[in-house]
């Protein structure tokens, strides 16, 4: 059997610390096949091999049968090979066309010539249906769009093999089902896949194969067809996995959080995004708010914990009017944060794991003396927390947060935020992007979190996770409030309908 690649016996290590201990890759021409692992199990790594970013310490790459030299992204991509990040390598100045062209510009007499270049990404953009504006800056385009860009960078190149690294983890269920369509018309025009993900729905409904890694150790390769979500997620995490979290009944306390005709008006377009909201938000009680991307939950949020100034109405702590608080205060008085982009205001990147742990507590008198940190009791401090959440990376709590696996950044944060025993948890698509092991762990910690009396205000895309987490559902629609249902007396489909503001029900 000659396969499009083979990476063969790949060990790449960091320091003591083997990312990829002996792995072995073979993908078949016209194929998706799917690398499926935990947050942290080496799939970026393996990849990052594939694609020239990294030197493997042992083991050989082969294409069509051929062994071949891999030392940089254009070697890479001369072999055929291209790369869609799982954080997006885009210059976000520049237009559409003048990214995808970057590295690869055609120059006449010392002067760059875009019409052909042009000419070529405005087809390809019909022939995929993608309807890119090829001058729109970077910046002004949403995420899908952006992996859009990205994926017609490897068109442009004319690559042969495609590699797309988390690609679902930011896009919304209306992107996926359109990413996935995408993908399978790229493997019948001839193209080969490697699609690294740990949602297993989608590997069920795209790949034809499927790679399992767990802890930088290669388990097996499987048919798709043949091998059931469960078993998948066994080899996956090594155990079985609950998919719905266990809740006990629970009658909700007093209001923690009221929010009291919320208006948050846009800077660019002097209309409302959020439009007089008004909810509480009980102890004992996981609020989730639900609603397709862009109609105001974001703005609400970065709203409540401060992030953002509101234009009228009122947020009240356990009757406390903190409406005009600073967000220290608000953390003081009670208020737990999971953002929405952990990597903008969850973490600062090129601080260690143990600086990150502290950012909401290095103040404190056990962390600090005479205004000097104690690192020492930092350390230790978030040692015990990376046990205490099972966050993994290369050198414990030393680690860069930025070389992090994306799930272990977001442990780090949930370990952050929980831990300071807050009276609210705002947690903003917690499980974006984490494995079915680590998804299976924060929902665990929000119920618990609920059952020790605290309350949890939601907010979600994945309608599985409204479904099965929450207790009272908020739908919004274009900045209001459209429906608050229980999810015992309503259905996906209704939800759906309340969702695209087909429906009411205040």
């Amino acid at each position: 059997m000659e396969y499009v690649i083979e990476m063969n016996h790949i060990t790449k290590e960091f320091g003591n610390f083997k990312a990829n201990d002996d792995i072995t890759l073979q993908v078949k021409k016209g194929e998706i096949h799917a690398l499926l692992g935990e947050n942290g199990a080496g799939k970026s790594t393996l990849m990052s091999v594939l694609f020239g970013l990294y030197r493997p310490e042992k083991g050989e790459i082969k294409i069509h049968g051929r062994p071949v030299k891999i030392d940089n992204p254009n070697a890479a991509n001369e072999l055929g090979i291209g790369m869609v990040h799982q954080h997006f390598k885009l210059v976000h100045n520049f237009t559409v066309l003048e990214s995808i062209v970057l590295g690869r510009e055609t120059v006449k007499r010392g002067f760059l010539n875009m019409d052909e270049a042009r000419k070529k990404i405005v087809a390809l953009s019909e022939r995929y249906k993608f309807q890119i504006d090829p001058d729109a800056l970077i910046s002004d385009i949403t995420v899908g769009m952006q992996q859009r860009v990205e994926i017609l960078k490897m068109l442009y190149c004319d690559n042969e093999l495609l590699i797309f690294d988390e690609p679902t983890a930011v896009l919304t269920p209306q992107e996926i089902e359109e990413l996935m369509k995408i993908m399978v018309q790229l493997v019948q025009e001839g193209k080969s896949i490697i699609f690294i993900t740990h949602k297993l729905n989608e590997i069920k409904a795209v790949a034809n194969r499927c790679t399992v890694l767990r802890k930088g150790k290669y388990i097996g390769t499987i048919e798709v067809a043949d091998t059931s979500k469960e078993g998948m997620s066994e080899m996956m995490v090594g155990r079985k996995v609950n998919f719905v979290p266990e809740k006990k009944a629970q009658t909700p306390g007093d209001p923690v959080l009221e929010v009291e005709h919320l208006t948050i008006r846009s800077k660019h377009t002097g209309k409302n995004i959020v439009a007089d909201v008004s909810f509480q938000v009980k102890r004992g009680e996981i609020v989730c708010i639900a609603g397709i991307d862009g109609n105001g939950q974001s703005e609400l949020v970065s709203g409540i914990t401060g992030l953002i100034p509101i234009t009228g109405g009122k947020i009240s702590l356990n009757g406390k009017d903190v409406t005009k608080e600073s967000i220290r205060r608000k953390c003081i008085e009670g208020f737990a944060h999971i953002p929405e982009d952990r990597h903008k205001y969850g973490l600062v990147l090129d601080y260690s794991l143990q600086e990150n742990l502290v950012l909401q507590s290095y103040y404190e008198k056990r962390f600090q003396k005479h205004g000097f940190l104690q690192f020492g009791a930092i350390r230790d401090y978030a040692q015990d927390l990376i046990q205490k959440f099972d966050i993994r990376s290369a050198h414990g709590a030393t680690s860069v947060a930025r070389g992090m696996s994306g799930g272990n950044q977001q442990k780090a944060i949930i370990a952050r935020e929980l831990d300071r025993n807050p009276e609210i948890v705002v947690a903003v698509q917690p499980v974006r992007g984490l494995d079915v092991g680590a998804i299976e762990y924060v929902h665990s910690q929000l119920i618990r979190q609920r059952d020790e009396g605290k309350a949890v205000l939601l907010v979600s895309f994945e309608l599985d996770e409204v479904m099965d987490v929450s207790d009272r559902i908020l739908v919004m629609f274009e900045g209001e409030i459209v429906a608050d249902v229980r999810p015992e007396d309503v259905t996906i489909q209704e939800l759906g309908l309340y969702m695209a503001g087909t429906k009411r029900r205040a």
